[in-house]
């Protein structure tokens, strides 16, 4: 451990655990062994750490009185400051006091507050409609500034909430952020307007998206387990999604894309009230969610110019389950 070691302490709102899951996964020896190598130290974690009941509360009163630095604030899971304000919905158990509570009085002390997965951002799945316990992400609800600490909530070395964004957030998202902001390397310019680290989220997930080929030609699937575009009939909203999910492999090389599953923009707020994520809704056939910063008029000339150029190996890929049509060899076979 580093003399200096950088304090994270990780608390668990009203999560599915899915982001710790993720985290667990991260790098070759073991989530433990790499924070220990990146000079991190874990002050404590519900879900991993030894210690429970009394040395937990004691744990957290040494971080809340400033005895204990505290240098990451890392909440996984929506807040839910229900009923009336109380946050008495979740409590941390043992303490008699509630995840709300705990959390505005931590991230006064901390140098910075991270944000895991969009529930803790946005309020993700927790906040979907009718979200009787009044769930809300940190410094967001849904897309509205305020949250759980209010808009105007600055960390100890002023930053705003750090949001990694997902639902899960890849693993090394995680560590990337917690290894930037230790070494000083995160400023408010590096994040976008809705708190996400550029580095991450100037990216789409349609980059480097294996079907691209099929997008790009307009071929698209017609059902699930074909292997063309699942945009214009699935509903995938890679075109529209931040993330560099397609540039890097999850556990070890896959993305929702790969494995056949439409991305459903899981890094964005609001995206828990789509109620079919399997269709892409349309006005008149054209799909309603168009690739990103493209106008509409533009976008419908290419795609009409690319479906009259679509090579027909192209198209009698997109509908089959396996390649039917290989592409024709620059050489003549050897007799």
């Amino acid at each position: 451990m580093s003399p200096n070691p950088f304090n994270i302490l990780w608390l668990q709102a009203g999560s599915c655990g899915g982001c710790t899951m993720s985290t667990l996964e991260y790098g070759e020896k073991g989530w433990f062994r790499e924070l220990e190598s990146a000079g991190f130290r874990l002050l404590w974690h519900p879900s991993v750490s030894e210690e429970t009941g009394e040395e937990a509360r004691l744990a957290l009163e040494r971080i809340e009185s400033g005895e204990t630095p505290l240098h990451a604030l890392c909440i996984e899971g929506a807040v839910l400051r229900g009923p009336d304000g109380t946050g008495l919905f979740n409590r941390l158990a043992g303490t008699g006091r509630s995840m709300l509570d705990w959390t505005q009085s931590l991230a006064a002390r901390a140098d910075y507050c991270v944000a895991i997965g969009s529930c803790a951002a946005f309020g993700g799945m927790a906040a979907a409609d009718p979200d009787p316990t009044d769930a809300a992400g940190l410094q967001f609800r849904e897309s509205d500034a305020g949250g759980a600490l209010g808009a105007d909530y600055r960390s100890r070395l002023g930053l705003p909430v750090v949001n990694i964004a997902g639902c899960a957030p890849h693993s090394g998202w995680i560590m990337e952020t917690l290894s930037a902001l230790a070494l000083g390397a995160l400023a408010a310019d590096d994040l976008d307007a809705l708190g996400r680290p550029k580095f991450i989220f100037g990216h789409l997930a349609h980059h480097g998206c294996s079907r691209n080929e099929f997008y790009e030609f307009k071929a698209s699937a017609e059902e699930p387990s074909q292997r063309g575009c699942l945009m214009e009939h699935l509903g995938c909203k890679a075109t529209q999604a931040a993330g560099d999910c397609n540039q890097r492999g999850w556990s070890g090389s896959g993305s929702c894309t790969r494995g056949g599953y439409a991305c459903i923009a899981c890094t964005s707020p609001n995206f828990e009230d789509i109620r079919d994520f399997h269709n892409t809704p349309k006005i008149g056939g054209v799909p309603v969610g168009l690739p990103a910063d493209m106008p509409k008029a533009w976008f419908m000339v290419l795609a009409a110019l690319s479906k009259s150029a679509t090579p027909p190996r192209v198209r009698e890929n997109a509908t089959a389950d396996h390649i039917v049509a290989m592409p024709r060899s620059e050489r003549k076979p050897v007799e």
